[in-house]
């Protein structure tokens, strides 16, 4: 019978097992502080959702300043609506508005500058363009 040469007090059964290197020339395997390991994951976690929160945030923003911005379209049309009008509406056609002196609103399709001495109205408040979806583009007066 051939005996093995190593010394069986020097040789490891398992050495895939062990947490530590089993001989001189193996790796050296480090314990691994996980606190720190941790600490790093959870500040790369916290930066990521921060980062992914301020995003949506954002875009509530931007959903919040269209859905303003709708109402405004539609509190408008309204209004334009109940001004007075002796004709219909065409769609992509400019219009304007004016203010009465009892302080009803007036749809025309005359501009302010070419009523001459005929003007009749206590203010000229916007012009206003027809849009597809009947909601109107206004372009406020900046004069008033």
């Amino acid at each position: 019978m051939i005996e093995n040469p190593i010394n069986p007090d020097k040789v490891a059964e398992n050495p895939g097992l062990m947490a530590y290197a089993h001989s001189v020339g193996g790796a050296v395997i480090k314990p691994i502080d996980m606190g720190k390991a941790k600490g790093k994951a959870v500040l790369a976690m916290r930066q990521q959702t921060e980062r992914q929160l301020n995003q949506i945030y954002q875009q509530m923003a931007t959903l919040a300043q269209q859905a303003k911005e709708l109402r405004q379209r539609v509190d408008v049309s309204e209004r334009i609506y109940a001004a007075h009008m002796n004709f219909e509406p065409v769609l992509n056609e400019t219009y304007y508005v004016y203010e009465k002196e009892d302080g009803s609103d007036v749809l025309s399709m005359v501009a302010p500058g070419e009523w001459g001495r005929s003007y009749k109205y206590s203010r000229y408040i916007a012009k206003v363009t027809m849009l597809a979806d009947h909601t109107w583009h206004v372009e406020y007066n900046e004069n008033q």
